[in-house]
């Protein structure tokens, strides 16, 4: 899977050119374009659709980075809730003792 779906390149020139207008109406009507400089990509415009599908992937691929990482770190290990509480000198009692933050 690649980022941009075939994206249309321009120079800096020739997206100057087109307008901020044009480009816009490209990125709507779903098309992503590539402004180049010196035949180096330099920067791109997407429509929103296809900013939040990029979001949306980038959260994806976060979440399992994190779900491989505990799964090979796992050592099967679990520490009880009163253990814890115990470890900040708290119980459970002492924890429903304390007033509600309104």
């Amino acid at each position: 899977m690649t980022i941009l779906h075939e994206p249309h390149e321009l120079s800096v020139t020739e997206a100057a050119q087109r307008g901020v207008a044009g480009l816009v109406a490209d990125a709507e009507g779903g098309s992503d374009v590539v402004v180049t400089r010196r035949q180096r990509p330099v920067a791109a415009v997407v429509g929103i659709q296809r900013l939040t599908e990029i979001e949306n992937t980038l959260s994806d691929l976060n979440d399992l980075a994190l779900v491989l990482a505990r799964a090979a770190t796992d050592s099967g290990r679990r520490t009880s809730f009163d253990d814890v509480l115990s470890a900040y000198g708290h119980t459970r009692e002492s924890l429903a003792a304390l007033p509600d933050d309104e």
